[in-house]
C-alpha cells in the first residue's frame, strides 16, 4: 500500500449514487432527518441509515441531536468545497442529470453552496470584490484587504466578531456551474445572511435555490458595481 491519504476510501463513499444524493441534499446547509434524506436518496429508511453510518464514520457528515430528533449535516465547509468541485468536474466532463428546466436555470443563477452564495450571482460578487481590491492574496491564501474591511463594516457586518471565529474568513470555492470561484468562508456566509436580513433574497426551503426579489437584485447589482 502506498503511503499518504487514502483518497480511494473517500471517493468510494461519495461514489455510491444514494450517498451522492444524500450529500448533495446536505449542500443546502440545512440539517436533515434520515427520513428526509431517504426521500432524497430514493432508498428505504433502513438503507439510508446504513449509508449515514458510513458517511459519519468517514468524516463526511455529522449527527446532531435535538430532543428526540436526530439530524444530519455535512461535517464542515471543507466537505462542501470538495463536493462543489466534483460537481464542476462532472459538468465539465458532460456527466449531467438529464432533467433540466426552470429549477436548473434558477440553481445556476443563485444557490446556496453549504452556507454561502454560489451560481452566477456568487461569482459576480467574487469577481467584483477582486477588481475593486476588496480581496487579495497572501501567498496562496485569499485575504480581505483594508478597503475590503471598510466596505464590509459599512455594509453592516461585525467584522470583529467574524475574526474571532474558528472558520477561515475568506476562501475561494470553485463554482460547479460557472467553473470559476465564488466567495466562501465566514465572510461568504455572513454576506448571504446579510442579503436575507435586508430582504433582498430568500432561500427556497425545498431546494438550494436563492430567490432575489426584483428590488433585491437591483440592490445587489448596485452593490457589486460599487454604486452607493
Amino acid at each position: 500500500m502506498k503511503d499518504g491519504p487514502d483518497i480511494a476510501r473517500i471517493a468510494a463513499l461519495i461514489g455510491d449514487p444514494a450517498r451522492a444524493n444524500i450529500l448533495t441534499a446536505l449542500m443546502s446547509g440545512k440539517a436533515l432527518t434520515a427520513t428526509e434524506l431517504a426521500r432524497e436518496a430514493g432508498v428505504t429508511l433502513q438503507t439510508t441509515s446504513g449509508h449515514l453510518a458510513k458517511l459519519e464514520r468517514g468524516g463526511l457528515t455529522r449527527a446532531l441531536k435535538q430532543g428526540r430528533h436526530k439530524y444530519v449535516s455535512l461535517a464542515d465547509d471543507e466537505v462542501a468545497r470538495v463536493l462543489e468541485a466534483l460537481m464542476g468536474l462532472a459538468a465539465k466532463a458532460g456527466h449531467l442529470r438529464t432533467r433540466t428546466g426552470p429549477r436548473d436555470e434558477a440553481l445556476r443563477k443563485a444557490r446556496v453552496c453549504y452556507n454561502h452564495l454560489a451560481g452566477d450571482m456568487g461569482t459576480r460578487l467574487y469577481d467584483r470584490f477582486i477588481v475593486r481590491g476588496y480581496l487579495g492574496r497572501d501567498g496562496e491564501s485569499l485575504i480581505l484587504t483594508g478597503s475590503g474591511a471598510a466596505f464590509v463594516r459599512d455594509f453592516g457586518i461585525d467584522l470583529d466578531a467574524l475574526d474571532k471565529g474558528r472558520a477561515p474568513l475568506c476562501r475561494d470555492c470553485l463554482d460547479w456551474s460557472e467553473r470559476r470561484a465564488h466567495l466562501a468562508g465566514s465572510l461568504g456566509r455572513v454576506l448571504l445572511t446579510r442579503f436575507e436580513e435586508l430582504g433582498w433574497a430568500r432561500r427556497d426551503p425545498a431546494t438550494r435555490v436563492v430567490h432575489f426579489s426584483q428590488s433585491g437584485e437591483s440592490q445587489f447589482d448596485r452593490l457589486v458595481q460599487g454604486v452607493t
